[in-house]
């Protein structure tokens, strides 16, 4: 894969995991609130949690790959050998 295909897997991926995970912390929140056993909640609350960080991970993955694409393998538009020529 290129890091141009990784970046288009990554970061998509990532923003999708943190949203599920945004989303899942509000569940666990929302057994707190009903009264489920602690057990309960804060385990729900840890998955949420793990699931928000595996998202932010994936996206810096994919600003990573962004960067790492942009500086190898996208085309340059300027030759820095002849700055100042036109």
């Amino acid at each position: 894969m290129t890091h141009r295909d990784k970046w288009l897997v990554f970061a998509p991926a990532g923003l999708v995991t943190v949203g599920l995970g945004t989303c899942l912390v509000q569940w666990a929140a929302d057994k707190k609130r009903n009264g489920h056993s602690t057990s309960e909640w804060v385990a729900a609350g840890t998955a949420a949690l793990v699931v928000f960080n595996a998202g932010l991970s994936l996206f810096g993955r994919g600003v990573a790959e962004s960067v790492l694409y942009q500086l190898k393998e996208k085309p340059r538009e300027m030759d820095y050998g002849n700055v100042g020529r036109l």
